[in-house]
């Protein structure tokens, strides 16, 4: 029998000489008197040593910061606005606290000045997630410019295994009740305080949804028949499902069945709760901003901090995703205490979680339920089992 690769299309990019940013559909706006120049070229007119290195940053920011670094999509804002502010202060950063005289230009960045920020970062004690995050900004920098594999790994610059490395799993469990929290009656204490947040967070607790997603959220334009959610019919829950896009990550559409009473309940009340058919979650006499700030005040007032009570916002959407692993299991989660699960099933309730979670990854539900457990763990429900089989990957 022959074996036949089979090639599955991905939308990772294709790197090139020419750096990031060369899909034409994803290239921002451009300026009119750059209108049929290719990046090299608009670079080209600032020339090194003769334009401000802070200019030529801005060029490039312009040029590439909407776009991805790896693959073929554009960024959130959050992201653009974040990795703009670190690449600013990096430039500044290199006088003000490494030390040189001078500012390179960003076409003329080497490694001396990468190792002495690294160098700082580490004096600061800045967390392994934070330096790896600057370090994935710089490699992005460098892609914009060409210069692919410029910026190393993290052992390259002196850090140790145990300075940047991130599981990405949940060590303890940051739901509401495991702080001791008394989840229904804080809510109710806080919609009677604020109507608006008060419903965001039975949204949040309901649907799992994140801070941004529970205040933008539309409970009367948002929900849809299972008809019109593209979903197979296999999978069907409900036959209705709330449609989250709006302040998600990334900007990723999901569907959340509305399959139980509580989930109906937060919605009903969401819908009580909003002045308008196309009303969301947040006070309509504030914008956006000035809603998730409201938010944050409220739920600070409340106590509800990582200072005061050890938990916040998201811990809603912990205490929600952990439920449904437990019911789909009949264990709790291996954060919780739980104990190993045939992996089969634990697979199942796994990617159940990711899909509710607005993830493409199954393995991004350990960051809410923790590590997979060994199976080995489990009594043999067969006679002849070997307990020592490996967990499948």
């Amino acid at each position: 029998m022959t074996n036949t690769r089979v090639h599955r299309p991905h939308n990772r990019r294709v790197q090139g000489s020419n750096g990031a940013g060369r899909a034409t559909p994803l290239q921002p706006i451009r300026r009119q008197d750059w209108a049929g120049l290719s990046p090299p070229d608009i670079l080209a007119r600032y020339r090194i040593g003769h334009t401000p290195p802070a200019q030529v940053l801005e060029v490039l920011l312009e040029l590439f910061n909407t776009l991805h670094t790896s693959l073929e999509k554009t960024v959130s804002h959050k992201t653009r606005q974040e990795r703009a502010q670190f690449l600013r202060r990096f430039f500044r950063d290199l006088k003000k606290k490494a030390g040189f005289k001078t500012l390179p230009d960003p076409r003329n960045l080497g490694q001396r000045h990468v190792q002495a920020m690294v160098e700082v970062w580490q004096r600061e004690r800045l967390a392994p997630g934070t330096i790896q995050t600057y370090l994935s900004f710089l490699r992005g920098l460098a892609m914009w410019m060409g210069k692919h594999g410029f910026v190393h790994q993290p052992q390259h610059y002196g850090l140790e295994l145990t300075e940047y490395q991130r599981t990405g799993l949940a060590e303890r469990d940051k739901s509401w009740s495991a702080q001791g929290i008394d989840v229904a009656a804080l809510i109710e204490r806080v919609g009677i305080y604020d109507r608006y947040v008060g419903a965001s967070l039975r949204l949040s607790l309901a649907l799992g949804l994140r801070r941004k997603e529970s205040v933008m959220f539309r409970p009367h334009r948002n929900l849809v028949a299972f008809e019109a959610t593209g979903l197979p019919p296999e999978e069907r829950e409900a036959d209705r499902y709330a449609r989250i896009k709006e302040g998600s990550k990334g900007g990723r559409l999901r569907f959340v069945a509305l399959d139980s009473p509580v989930r109906l309940a937060a919605v009903k009340h969401a819908q009580d709760v909003a002045v308008g058919l196309d009303a969301h979650m947040g006070d309509p006499d504030r914008d956006l901003k000035r809603n998730l700030r409201r938010f944050d005040y409220v739920l600070e007032k409340f106590g509800v901090t990582m200072r005061q009570l050890g938990a916040t916002a998201h811990g809603l959407r912990h205490e929600m995703l952990n439920d449904v692993y437990e019911d789909k299991t009949g264990q709790p989660s291996p954060v919780r205490g739980g104990g190993p699960v045939p992996p089969e099933l634990d697979k199942a309730a796994r990617l159940a979680v990711a899909k509710l979670a607005g993830h493409s990854r199954t393995r991004a539900s350990g960051a809410y339920l923790g590590a997979v457990l060994d199976k080995r763990a489990l009594p043999c429900d067969r006679p002849g089992q070997d307990d020592a089989d490996p967990v499948p990957a």
